[in-house]
């Protein structure tokens, strides 16, 4: 197949983390929805790229094994996703349980936080959500706020509860960025800053980061992403442009329902991006 008919999607998740389809039946719907090249990126952890293997295989698609990397950076929660890595990497995995060994104690503060503001049992109701033993998320957080009525849709649980400044917030130390780009460039990968838009930093502020991100040998910015309206598509594809990044795209996809966005919507990357796969 020529290159310009390829359609990628380079972030997703799946039930080893906080998605709601099983790693086969992501792989699936990608394939069934035109995907070619599809990544399969849970949080910090790699234990459903085995599945998804086998079933992009069945179905005759491209899979990138990946991961999404939590990382704070100036007091602030940033994601990176890491591309094209040996999941068999002693380094990487050994940084990948440091990340998730923290994530417990994250949710029980977070439990506790929203108990002070009248919000009772949200660690149980979280863990119901829970698809893997070994990671719980904001994420199952917002479904459990979401079932129990406090609001109507899942992207208002962060507006309103789990942000920065909010009563469900609470700071946490993840993995530094230097640590996490240097676990994923050990283990072959690539590292995508992932949905920049999402993260309060102001023009200054991104900019520090993004020049960062790159001196710390970072590849490639997430230009396309649910998170982002055409103005930031615009916004990110210049500032990768500037600071001699590639672009990435990925639908962030997490489950039916739960984003405007499915597998296989992304369009185009804007002209004049240098994507994130040339070369592979």
């Amino acid at each position: 197949m020529r290159e310009d008919m390829l359609r990628y999607d380079l972030h997703c998740h799946s039930t080893r983390s906080d998605g709601l389809l099983e790693p086969a039946a992501v792989v699936r719907r990608a394939a069934e929805r035109g995907v070619t090249v599809l990544a399969l990126t849970d949080h910090d952890d790699t234990a459903g790229l085995a599945e998804a293997r086998c079933a992009a295989d069945e179905a005759g698609i491209a899979l990138v094994p990946g991961a999404e990397l939590s990382v704070s950076w100036e007091e602030h929660t940033i994601h990176v996703v890491a591309l094209g890595i040996d999941a068999n990497d002693a380094a990487l995995q050994a940084g990948l349980e440091s990340v998730r060994a923290g994530r417990d104690a994250r949710a029980r503060r977070i439990a506790a936080a929203l108990e002070r503001v009248g919000i009772h049992g949200a660690l149980e109701g979280a863990r119901s959500y829970v698809t893997s033993e070994r990671l719980i998320t904001r994420t199952h957080f917002a479904r459990f706020l979401v079932e129990t009525g406090r609001v109507r849709e899942m992207k208002d649980v962060f507006k309103r509860y789990l942000a920065r400044g909010l009563p469900g917030y609470v700071p946490h130390a993840w993995a530094s960025l230097e640590q996490a780009i240097g676990w994923i460039r050990g283990a072959g990968g690539q590292a995508v800053l992932a949905h920049p838009g999402r993260y309060p930093l102001g023009t200054g502020g991104m900019r520090q980061l993004v020049a960062e991100f790159r001196d710390r040998g970072g590849a490639a910015i997430e230009v396309l992403s649910a998170s982002h309206g055409a103005a930031q598509v615009a916004q990110f594809a210049a500032l990768a442009r500037l600071h001699g990044l590639k672009a990435s795209a990925g639908s962030d996809y997490h489950g039916p329902g739960e984003s405007w966005l499915d597998l296989g919507d992304l369009p185009q990357l804007p002209g004049g991006s240098v994507p994130v796969w040339q070369g592979w």
